[in-house]
């Protein structure tokens, strides 16, 4: 290592530096002058790597970019800003983290609705509240025995010390266990059973005591038998907007939805000429933005004690802004100013005296009317479906199974304000059917899904056209 002890100037060089403009050729302890600190290798060097990141982003952009957001993992600013470059500018589709396909780095996936492409998969690194320990057990776990079958399976398997019930209700609030139960709640409830009958199961393989089931090599059945894994009371999932919000706070990010996602849709409809804040580069005027409110300060004026608000927004590509709304504007507008709700705010954006930031100058605030989509308007709509489920009169007079039918239909009823496809059963008996229809509460968003789901559970479901209903 050298010790620098003085420096001189040689004079004018003619140098390819990016900053330095005084002198920096240093003298050493020996006598001897240091080369040129900041010479022309340098600005190569960072041309060179600038040229090499340029190339893979260019040509393998899911591939640069997971590593990007791998590399930032524990900054959840950047992983945001990245997330939306995926998506927004890249069209990288980002997929949720998954218990049993997510590893400890973000990876490219291929997307399965279009193969020639690759998605980016969640890592389990940047989910909050989920440390190294908890992640190298799990996927240890994961490697030894195979994928993960429910909830129980993996408590039983992993080490409950490492993963503990905070690491679990983060896993499940952020939906790495959707693709096994989507019902959050029901799983953060049966977190309460499970840990404790996992821990008791533990203590009895440590001593050499164990069910039949064990004894012969298999596993515990989940349902029925003489060991059953413990269920709390079925409940329905969270709201919708509560789901976001988890995820939100745990990955930085809304990955299932948005809930400015309904908002925008409906301002279109309604005509609402509209920009998002990357948009919004200089000073304008007659600005409107479709914003969630995520924080709403009330202030008083010096010169005559009125009521203003200054508000932080932040649109569908998680961009942010600062916007204020002085008193005469904000004597309209004040009810429509809630923390977390979404709606359209027009005005102006001109610059901050003290630091020269853009910020919105709030004229009139808007309602974001969800029940407009379902009201007559001049637009084409697509063909009105319902689901179609056939019911053996002894499945929908069985407790248990209509519950779990109900339980299903909350769970894919989406968004309270978005069209829903409603939902009908005809119940078969011996003496005929009958046409029963749930009520809204049980209408589906995306009937897709829950149709494989149910199809899966036994029931006989279908999405058909109303048109097509007779035949």
């Amino acid at each position: 290592m050298v010790k620098i002890i003085s420096c001189k100037s040689l004079g004018v060089q003619h140098v390819y530096d990016i900053g330095l403009s005084k002198v920096h050729n240093f003298l050493l302890e020996n006598g001897s002058v240091a080369s040129n600190c900041f010479n022309k290798s340098h600005s190569t060097a960072y041309a060179y790597v600038t040229y090499q990141t340029a190339f893979l982003k260019a040509n393998y952009p899911a591939e640069y970019m997971s590593a990007l957001l791998t590399a930032n993992s524990g900054d959840q600013d950047k992983v945001t800003r990245y997330l939306n470059n995926c998506e927004q500018t890249l069209d990288i589709k980002v997929e949720p983290p998954d218990i049993n396909r997510s590893y400890v780095k973000f990876r490219p996936v291929v997307d399965p609705e279009r193969p020639n492409r690759l998605n980016i998969l969640f890592g389990l690194s940047a989910i909050k509240n989920v440390g190294e320990a908890a992640i190298e057990n799990i996927l240890k776990a994961r490697e030894e025995g195979g994928e993960f079958k429910s909830l129980a399976d993996l408590c039983q398997r992993v080490s409950l010390q490492a993963v503990n019930k905070r690491t679990l209700e983060s896993l499940i609030q952020c939906g790495t266990f959707d693709n096994l139960d989507r019902n959050r709640r029901q799983l953060i409830n049966d977190l309460d059973v499970i840990i404790p009958w996992s821990q008791s199961k533990a203590k009895e393989k440590a001593i050499g005591q164990g069910n039949l089931f064990d004894l012969l090599g298999g596993s515990t059945p989940e349902v029925g038998g003489f060991d059953a894994v413990p269920k709390s009371p079925l409940v329905s999932d969270f709201p919708s907007a509560e789901r976001l919000q988890f995820e939100q706070e745990l990955l930085g990010v809304y990955v299932s939805d948005h809930p400015l996602k309904n908002a925008e849709k409906i301002a279109k409809m309604q005509k609402h000429d509209f920009k998002r804040i990357i948009e919004i580069e200089k000073p304008c005027k007659d600005v409107k933005l479709v914003v969630m409110l995520t924080e709403v300060k009330i202030v008083q004026t010096k010169k005559d004690n009125k009521s203003m608000a200054i508000l932080k927004l932040t649109d569908i590509a998680s961009s942010k802004l600062e916007a204020v709304a002085f008193p005469e504007a904000y004597e309209k507008i004040k009810d429509l100013l809630v923390t977390n709700s979404s709606v359209i705010l027009a005005g102006k954006v001109s610059r901050k005296k003290d630091n020269d930031e853009l910020q919105m100058i709030v004229d009139e605030a808007i309602e974001i009317d969800y029940n407009f989509a379902h009201k007559p308007a001049d637009i084409e709509l697509e063909p009105q479906h319902l689901v179609l489920i056939e019911l053996p009169v002894n499945v929908a007079t069985d407790e248990i199974r209509s519950q779990a039918l109900k339980t299903m239909l909350e769970e894919y009823s989406g968004d309270t304000s978005a069209v829903k496809t409603p939902v009908y059963a005809i119940v078969r008996s011996e003496n005929g059917y009958r046409l029963v229809q749930f009520g809204q509460q049980f209408w589906v968003q995306d009937p897709t899904e829950l149709v494989e789901r149910m199809h899966d559970r036994g029931f006989d479901i279908k999405v058909k056209q109303i048109s097509s209903l007779e035949s």
